[in-house]
């Protein structure tokens, strides 16, 4: 899922949020004029509320900068790994980081699988070669049994 994410995509639902808590705001004042004094509680009370929120957010920008540094992260993250940008892409795109990033983790677990049977097999083997010389090296010793069939100490 996170391949198929654009950042502009997400530039673009920013400022469609902004401009949705705009016209709400709009809304809401043109609701708040034509209403009387006993129908306007408490839906005024609660849209301040949530437009003063709403407003505070978006004038911080705090999302477009989190965008941003999301962005200059995954294009750290894309150099650290020395993914290079496919033919006619000016930087590497997360469909393109996301192709490379699957097919090695999806190589490694395979090799992980396949070394952890190995080292399972080799343990096996060491424990039962530990086993065979075990009981080669146990010697038992049958006393002869007594005439009487009272063993002597």
């Amino acid at each position: 899922q996170t391949s198929q994410m654009k950042f502009e995509d997400f530039q673009r639902d920013l400022r469609k949020l902004r401009k949705d808590l705009n016209a709400c705001s709009a809304e809401t004042e043109k609701v708040c004029n034509v209403s009387s004094e006993e129908q306007l509680q408490p839906f005024k009370d609660k849209m301040e509320e949530f437009l003063t929120r709403g407003k505070k957010n978006i004038k911080g920008r705090e999302e477009e900068k989190l965008s941003e540094t999301g962005v200059c992260i995954f294009l750290e993250l894309s150099v650290f790994f020395s993914v290079k940008p496919k033919a006619g892409e000016k930087e590497v795109s997360p469909n393109t980081f996301f192709t490379v990033w699957h097919e090695f983790s999806s190589d490694f677990k395979e090799l992980w699988k396949r070394e952890n049977k190995c080292l399972l097999q080799e343990r096996l083997k060491a424990a039962e070669e530990t086993f065979r010389q075990a009981r080669e090296k146990a010697t038992y010793n049958v006393k002869p049994k007594h005439a009487s069939g009272i063993v002597s100490i």
